[in-house]
């Protein structure tokens, strides 16, 4: 390691040179009371730009080690942290000058939900490490030393003295993250054991700014939980809450149009997530596992069993080992079903608008008309009671124009101007007024698993994991290198296959697609041996991921800002539309 005063005098020397220059400084320099990394040096001022970090000792930066001894609190810390040195950073941003991204200093942006991010880590011993983006200034594109150490000897270290060290933060703000964030957990961590899928507080906020803005509707209706629903959870440090408790089981939401029912389901979704003070949603708390399902017409699918919903296809295609480049939206989502039941789901969330009407339900006029030997869809309705009882998963339903789900609803909550009223018991009376024709359902059977992943012929070679957890190859040639290019929250590139995540509605943030296009790429070129089951592959990569974190799968590179740790879920969500099953 360099001194701070040797990293000055390196980049003094190289002024006005070639910027490809920049490049002799990376390493790692010690100032007074930090240690900045140059991982990575741009090419020229107008790439994508230099990765950067800095490290402060745990008995420098001195947070105390309840707030990182815990998974939990450990990832507040990195996130409250990583917001503070994000602001402490943005007004030094471009005021170094020069062409392309000359002067550019960023951190990964947070939203409203607490993600575990690589901008910033906290090491079991306290030691912070934050990582972040820099544009190396250039005149033209030679080198502007000046500029540069303006960057490196003053903006830096004055912002991670502001954001990086316990006695300079406020300190309130800090504690008050951390007793949030570990009461949403309390919530989630005994929400089985109290018989539920999902809790809503009363008194959120649940509507959003605008449809780009993930903020707080200004305004907005507080959530109100009806009588009958109403439980009170004693938290840890916020005291007794009262609010919504929604029972496993099947629920559902009925209403009028614009009356709140997709808002509720939305916040849901979203409850996976722990939130930040202030967003409303504080304790809407849901099911770790809960999975959004929707159709998603024209993906790929590869080899599951969707049998539990569609068998007897007119032409004889098999639907215990169904594949299809371009599926209907009722085998989309018969096949989201079933790969979310291998992801561990424990609760489903559907809205009636995005899901394939001929595979929720069949009105009794239909099933006059088309007989049932000549229907091979079997609707959600008649399986959403197997699921529960024999799969243990829960629903909860969004629904608007069919009255059919009321029979097998076990709570029934009625979205008046966004008030939720418990109509169950006048709704069950009313049932037997309109009963549901008589169908004959086959058993219900549990989905067999017979997916092992491939990598792609063109550029396949066959690795062996030997007893050593390494990997050796057994080709001559050896394989192409897969590039990834991220597209938002929308999927990604891995070679030359187009990953379409677009319907994953509960990844929220690039910075987990990224993750996602890590891992997967790790998958293909490692893993994926032609003997490896899916769930034997997402094991090993969330096994690692758990124990490692993503610098893990870099293979021997450092780890850079940009990547946010995505759930299980959506990892098999991914491996999912991969072509390669």
């Amino acid at each position: 390691m360099k001194s701070s005063a040797e990293l000055k005098k390196d980049i003094l020397a190289i002024d006005h040179r070639g910027y490809p220059g920049y490049k002799g400084l990376r390493g790692r320099y010690q100032f007074k009371d930090h240690v900045l990394s140059i991982d990575h040096v741009q090419g020229d001022p107008f790439a994508s730009p230099s990765h950067l970090s800095v490290h402060v000792d745990g008995h420098k930066a001195g947070f105390p080690k309840d707030y990182y001894q815990d998974d939990i609190s450990r990832i507040t810390l990195q996130d409250h942290l990583t917001r503070c040195f994000g602001k402490a950073l943005a007004p030094f941003s471009f005021k170094a000058k020069g062409s392309g991204k000359s002067g550019l200093l960023s951190v990964s942006h947070c939203g409203q939900q607490v993600l575990e991010r690589t901008a910033c880590e906290v090491s079991a011993d306290g030691s912070v490490t934050v990582r972040f983006e820099a544009g190396f200034p250039a005149n033209g594109r030679s080198v502007n030393a000046g500029e540069l150490v303006k960057m490196l000897f003053q903006f830096v270290p004055e912002a991670a003295q502001i954001a990086l060290f316990y006695d300079r933060l406020n300190k309130n703000a800090l504690k008050a993250a951390i007793e949030l964030a570990r009461d949403q957990q309390f919530i989630r961590e005994h929400l089985s054991e109290q018989g539920l899928a999902a809790f809503l507080a009363d008194g959120s906020v649940l509507p959003r700014e605008s449809g780009i803005s993930d903020r707080p509707m200004k305004g907005a209706v507080p959530f109100q939980s009806p009588a009958a629903c109403k439980v009170t959870v004693t938290l840890p440090y916020h005291g007794p809450v009262t609010g919504m408790g929604i029972k496993k089981g099947i629920t559902l939401f009925v209403g009028g149009g614009y009356h709140g029912k997709s808002t509720i389901l939305q916040a849901l979704e979203m409850g996976v997530y722990n939130h930040i003070a202030g967003d409303g949603r504080e304790y809407v708390i849901t099911d770790p596992s809960a999975w959004k399902l929707r159709a998603e017409d024209g993906r790929s699918i590869s080899n599951t069993d969707i049998s539990p919903f569609i068998n007897h296809l007119p032409n004889k295609k098999d639907t215990v080992h169904f594949s299809t480049e371009d599926a209907s939206g009722s085998t989309s989502q018969a096949a989201g079903i079933v790969e979310s039941m291998e992801a561990g789901s424990h609760l489903f969330l559907l809205d009636e608008d995005t899901s394939a009407t001929n595979f929720m339900v069949r009105d009794a006029f239909m099933q006059q008309v088309i007989q049932r030997e000549k229907e091979p869809i079997t609707p959600f309705l008649e399986r959403a009671e197997d699921l529960y009882k024999k799969a243990g998963i829960s629903t909860i339903l969004v629904a608007g124009s069919s009255g059919a789900f009321f029979h097998i609803a076990d709570t029934i909550i009625q979205m008046d101007n966004y008030v939720p009223k418990d109509i169950t018991a006048s709704v069950k009376k009313l049932c037997s007024q309109y009963p549901l024709p008589a169908v004959s359902v086959t058993d219900f059977q549990l989905p067999h698993s017979h997916r092992i992943m491939s990598r792609p012929a063109e550029s396949s070679k066959r690795l062996i994991h030997n007893s050593r957890g390494n990997h050796s190859d057994s080709g001559a040639a050896k394989p192409e290198r897969l590039k990834t290019r991220i597209s938002g929250t929308d999927g990604f590139s891995l070679g030359r296959q187009e990953i379409d995540l677009r319907y994953t509605e509960q990844l929220i943030d690039a910075e987990q697609t990224a993750a996602l296009g890590l891992l997967l790429k790790y998958a293909v070129e490692h893993l994926a041996d032609g003997r490896r089951t899916l769930p034997e592959i997402v094991q090993f990569l969330w096994k690692n991921l758990s124990l490692h974190g993503l610098s893990f799968f870099t293979e021997n590179q450092k780890i850079s800002c940009g990547y946010a740790t995505p759930r299980i879920q959506e990892i098999y969500a991914c491996l999912n539309r991969y072509r390669g099953l």
